[in-house]
């Protein structure tokens, strides 16, 4: 058998159908965007105001998409980068996903009862306990403050209501 010249075109590119998966998703998503961008009813506007930007957004995912595809078909594949330090032969940690699911949907479930400040501090909490910390007061302190915080930014600074919870009229 002869050995190929390096830097040689193999005689059949290695294809990888993921890409063509994600590409038709990405086309899906951006047809999608397209078309229910034409329902958008803002009365008045500038030539260049709110309609625009879905049609923007939507036309560059297609071209995207379409982009993706073709080099996908001349057997153009991602690597890795060469920093890369992590072990693709090692199983994935299911413990830890699971633990990051619980806390996210007790979250999802107490957010309207407790309120943003509480189960974002709880959520912050819970995902730093998943991940292996183990200083629990630094971590609460944090969560209260980053979960306080963006209470505030957000129900104060940009007038996005977020349910206070119990601590309605506290805030």
């Amino acid at each position: 058998m002869a050995e190929r010249e390096e830097g040689a075109i193999p005689a059949h590119p290695r294809v990888d159908r993921g890409q063509y998966v994600f590409a038709a998703v990405l086309a899906a998503v951006g047809v999608y965007t397209l078309v229910d961008a034409r329902g958008l009813n803002v009365g008045y506007a500038d030539p260049v105001g709110p309609r625009a930007f879905p049609y923007i957004i939507g036309g560059a995912m297609v071209l995207l998409a379409v982009l993706l595809a073709v080099a996908t078909s001349r057997g153009d594949v991602a690597e890795g980068e060469a920093g890369e330090d992590v072990d693709l032969t090692t199983p994935p940690d299911w413990l830890t996903v699971g633990k990051l699911a619980g806390v996210m949907t007790l979250n999802m479930l107490l957010v309207n009862l407790l309120g943003w400040a509480i189960t974002g501090a709880l959520l912050f909490v819970g995902c730093a306990w998943a991940l292996g910390s183990r200083t629990l007061l630094r971590d609460v302190l944090v969560g209260v403050v980053l979960s306080v915080g963006s209470w505030y930014a957000f129900y104060v600074g940009l007038g996005v209501p977020i349910p206070p919870g119990i601590l309605d009229g506290i805030l």
